[in-house]
C-alpha cells in the first residue's frame, strides 16, 4: 500500500506543502478554515505520521498483529486462545517476527487499529479471528491491501486466504453421537451467533435434528463466558421437558454447566449428557470428565503464523487452509439417558 505523503495531502487540499507542515504539526502559520481542511483531507487519505524511521524506506517492522475484539477477561478464561497464541508465537519467532496483541471493545474499534497500525507500518501483515457474518473487516483489509490471514471458513472471507476447520462435520459427529447413544432432545449452548462458525454449528444441528428425527434441537447463543454459560444451562434444565444432552462450545462454559447441574442436583451422566466443543486441560481434571472434541491448538496456531509469513513474502500466493477435522474423545459426562437404558 502507497502512504499518502504531504505533496498528496497539499495537492487534494488546494495549498502549498508548507501549510500542510504547520497544520499537522499544530504550528501556527495557516488559518483555522485551512488547518481544518488539510486535516479533514489528511484523515480521508488515512494519513498517519510516522512512528520510526525504518518506515521511511518502507521496511518490514518484523512484526504481525492481532486484534481481539472481545471481553479481555473472556479472552483470558480461555485455554483456547492461549494454546493458539503460544502457537502462533512460536511459529513467529522462528523468523524472529513479533506479535502484537490489542483487545478492543468492538469492531470498530478493530478496524480502526487495522488503518492505523497499516498506515504507521506498524506490522507487516494481520491475523484475524472470530470471522464474523457479513465481516465488515474483510473489505476494509482488501482496501488496505495489508497481508492477512483470517482463522475460520470456509466462506465469508473475502479475497482474503484462511485457516479453518469444518465445524459444520465436527458437530455433526457430536449429534450422530449422542442421537447414537438414544438422545431425542439435545440442547447447543452456543457462541456469539454474529461468528461464522457458531452459525455453521446451529446451523449443522437443525440439519441433522431433522435427518435424525429428533424430538428438540434447540442452540442458545451466549457470549461464550461462564456466566452466560451457566446461565443458559439454567434455563435449558428449568423447562418442563428439559434435553437429555447438552453441547456448550467452549470447554469453559460446559465447566459452568456441569457445575450448574450439580448446583439443580441433575446428575451428570444418569440424568444428562453434557459434550464440550473444546478439548483442554478443563474437561480433562474435572469430575465426571467431559467428552470433547479435540484438536491441536497449538499447532494451529502454528499452521496460522506459516500462512501469514507466506503472505508476507509473496503477496497473493497463499492459498486456504483446511486444516484435520476435532475429533471426539468419549470419556464419563456421556452415556444412554435414563429412559433408553430403562427399555
Amino acid at each position: 500500500m502507497t502512504r499518502p505523503t504531504i505533496d498528496d495531502i497539499a495537492r487534494r487540499a488546494g495549498v502549498s506543502k508548507s501549510a500542510v507542515s504547520f497544520a499537522l504539526n499544530n504550528r501556527p502559520g495557516v488559518s483555522p478554515a485551512t488547518r481544518e481542511r488539510i486535516l479533514r483531507v489528511a484523515s480521508e487519505m488515512n494519513w498517519r505520521p510516522h512512528k520510526a524511521a525504518r518506515a521511511l524506506g518502507g521496511a518490514r517492522a518484523d512484526a504481525v498483529g492481532l486484534v481481539v475484539a472481545r471481553p479481555a477477561q473472556t479472552i483470558g478464561a480461555e485455554p483456547f486462545f492461549g494454546l493458539l497464541l503460544a502457537g502462533l508465537q512460536a511459529g513467529l519467532s522462528a523468523r524472529s517476527v513479533a506479535l502484537h496483541l490489542m483487545v478492543v471493545e468492538d469492531t470498530s474499534a478493530e478496524i480502526e487499529v487495522y488503518r492505523r497500525w497499516t498506515s504507521e507500518r506498524h506490522v507487516d501483515g494481520f491475523v484475524v479471528v472470530d470471522l464474523q457474518h457479513r465481516d465488515r473487516r474483510v473489505p476494509v483489509l482488501e482496501e488496505l491491501a495489508v497481508p492477512a490471514v483470517v482463522l475460520g471458513g470456509p466462506t465469508g472471507h473475502g479475497s482474503l486466504p484462511s485457516v479453518w476447520a469444518d465445524d459444520r462435520e465436527a458437530m455433526l459427529s457430536l449429534v450422530d453421537y449422542l442421537a447414537a447413544l438414544g438422545h431425542r432432545r439435545i440442547a447447543h449452548v452456543a457462541g456469539d451467533e454474529a461468528f461464522h462458525h457458531t452459525r455453521r454449528r446451529m446451523r449443522a444441528l437443525k440439519d441433522a435434528a431433522r435427518r435424525l428425527h429428533l424430538a428438540d434441537a434447540v442452540s442458545v447463543p451466549t457470549d461464550f463466558s461462564d456466566a452466560q454459560g451457566a446461565s443458559a444451562t439454567r434455563a435449558l434444565l428449568s423447562a418442563p421437558r428439559r434435553p437429555t444432552a447438552l453441547i456448550f462450545d467452549s470447554d469453559v462454559m460446559a465447566v459452568a454447566g456441569l457445575a450448574v447441574a450439580a448446583e439443580m442436583g441433575v446428575a451428570v451422566p444418569a440424568g444428562l449428557s453434557v459434550v464440550s466443543f473444546e478439548d483442554s486441560l478443563l474437561t480433562r481434571i474435572v469430575h465426571p470428565a467431559i467428552t470433547a472434541l479435540g484438536r491441536d491448538t497449538f499447532a494451529l496456531g502454528g499452521q496460522v503464523a506459516a500462512a501469514l509469513l507466506a503472505a508476507i513474502d509473496e503477496p497473493g500466493s497463499v492459498r486456504d487452509v483446511k486444516t484435520a477435522t476435532p475429533r471426539l474423545t468419549v470419556r464419563e459426562s456421556t452415556r444412554a439417558p435414563y429412559t433408553e437404558r430403562q427399555g
